[in-house]
């Protein structure tokens, strides 16, 4: 169940639009970003986001209106766009005339995994929507119709264009789902990776768990190819 913030009175939920270069409104992002994604919307106040950005307190009803909306800019400028940059190279995977059922696995562990973000917006990237996942809010409508529900599509697209035998939507969607779902635990649980199995997250161990997910998946819609 989608979990509504309360509206206070007049207000309402603007789109998130062009704004010309602010550092007080760039801070407050930033900062309001982290702190969301360490400890959740409700245990973030107003005070805590304006003294981490070195702003006053009238800062955020300036620039966003209300906490909610800082919350919701926060997913709509920053999620999204990163999210945006995770999906271009299977975007530009689906263009090409032949591709295996290797290649999307492996395209979709690697992008998520060892993709275009830096270790610190990958964190805040995996830790937020595993956050709205866990209590969704109005930001995970936001998330599913911009970003989820298109690269749920396409995957089950590109996936259902290279497996050599018919596999049913549903089907599909869970295998892609699947595959999500390790690459969110070997993104959010690290620590317990790194304890279970005494390897750091160096380049080398994250080329073997992408290879890991590739063979996993592969083994469980019946490829046995793993070269």
């Amino acid at each position: 169940m989608i979990q509504m913030f309360a509206n206070n009175a007049g207000e309402h939920m603007p789109e998130e639009k062009s704004h010309p270069p602010d550092p007080t409104r760039e801070r407050l992002l930033d900062e309001a970003e982290k702190l969301f994604a360490e400890k959740g919307f409700t245990a973030v106040s107003v005070r805590e986001i304006t003294k981490a950005a070195g702003s006053n307190l009238a800062a955020v009803n300036y620039h966003f209106g209300s906490k909610k909306n800082l919350y919701l800019a926060v997913f709509r400028s920053r999620w999204m766009a990163r999210a945006a940059r995770v999906g271009q190279p299977l975007r530009d995977l689906a263009q090409q005339d032949k591709v295996t059922p290797r290649q999307v696995v492996h395209g979709l562990a690697r992008a998520f995994l060892r993709g275009p973000l830096t270790p610190e917006e990958r964190v805040l990237h995996t830790k937020l929507i595993a956050r709205e996942m866990e209590n969704p809010t109005e930001a995970f409508e936001v998330l599913a119709e911009g970003q989820l529900k298109p690269a749920m599509e396409q995957s089950v697209r590109l996936l259902q264009r290279t497996l050599p035998y018919a596999l049913g939507e549903e089907r599909l969607k869970l295998v892609v789902l699947s595959i999500f779902a390790q690459v969110l635990y070997f993104n959010f649980a690290r620590p317990v990776v790194s304890l279970v199995t005494g390897r750091g997250y160096d380049p080398a161990f994250v080329e073997e768990l992408i290879t890991h997910i590739t063979d996993f998946t592969l083994r469980g819609l019946g490829l046995e190819e793993t070269a």
